[in-house]
């Protein structure tokens, strides 16, 4: 299935299903992989950042994870599935119990990769879970202050998945840079704050209020800091989007003159 584009960024409209598939494939050929979880914050910086854009647009699989990339594709006359990065690496480490896939948490404040370890295991009993790092403080360039270190250890490790908790953008650059330098990586994610809502760190949404898409009203409420992250995902990315589909009729009507 082609891509769909969304601020000039490719989407992959895939099922659950669909992606879990494709990244057992992945894990079991030669090449290495990085995946994407795309939200609407995600694509109003790469508006401004040319060089991130190109790094959401190399994925293999560019997932969407927001609420409004969905009404968006729908505006945009195209379809997609969301699937939160909280319920895909669920989702994975399920696939990697099954199937023996060791799996390596990068990431995270303080002890916050060690403790989602704990609770992944406690969860998924047989999960190979090799290395749980916080992996130091993450420079504007996307570089870690202990990154031979870092990439040493991984190496020592040996995992064929590596989920990496830098924040948005910073885990992105961090992938994009560091893959080809991690020998037995097949498929690397960045995953935001998932490590946070697995550990207990921060509490979810509850699932009413998820279902009707309303988490960003919920976070509002909760971390009332985070305002002007929250107005750039909402209310400046639906600008975008109707901008996007002005020019997009305008353009059609152009062609049929």
């Amino acid at each position: 299935m082609e891509k769909i584009e969304i601020l000039s960024v490719g989407i992959d409209g895939l099922s659950l299903q669909e992606i879990l598939e494709k990244i057992d494939r992945f894990i079991n050929d030669k090449n290495k992989h990085y995946l994407v979880t795309v939200n609407p914050e995600f694509l109003v910086a790469a508006q401004k950042d040319k060089h991130f854009k190109e790094i959401l647009n190399y994925a293999d699989i560019a997932i969407a994870d927001g609420v409004g990339l969905v009404y968006a594709a729908k505006t945009l006359g195209q379809k997609l599935y969301r699937i939160t990065g909280v319920d895909l690496v669920g989702f994975l480490c399920e696939l990697a119990e099954q199937k023996k896939y060791p799996v390596f948490l990068l990431g995270g404040v303080d002890d916050t990769a060690q403790k989602t370890a704990t609770v992944l295991k406690e969860t998924f009993p047989a999960i190979n879970i090799v290395g749980a790092e916080n992996g130091g403080q993450v420079s504007p360039d996307c570089k870690s202050t202990s990154d031979s270190e870092l990439i040493e250890k991984i190496n020592k490790a040996k995992p064929k998945i590596l989920l990496v908790a830098f924040g948005q953008v910073k885990q992105e650059k961090w992938i994009f840079n560091n893959l080809d330098k991690l020998n037995t990586v097949k498929i690397a994610i960045g995953v935001g704050g998932t490590f946070d809502y697995i550990c207990g760190n921060v509490k979810r949404a509850p699932l009413t209020v998820r279902n009707f898409g309303l988490e960003w009203l919920y976070r509002l409420f909760k971390e009332p800091w985070r305002k002007k992250r929250i107005f750039n995902a909402v209310f400046y990315f639906l600008f975008l989007i109707l901008k996007q589909k002005i020019g997009k009729n305008n353009k059609k009507q152009e062609n049929q003159n």
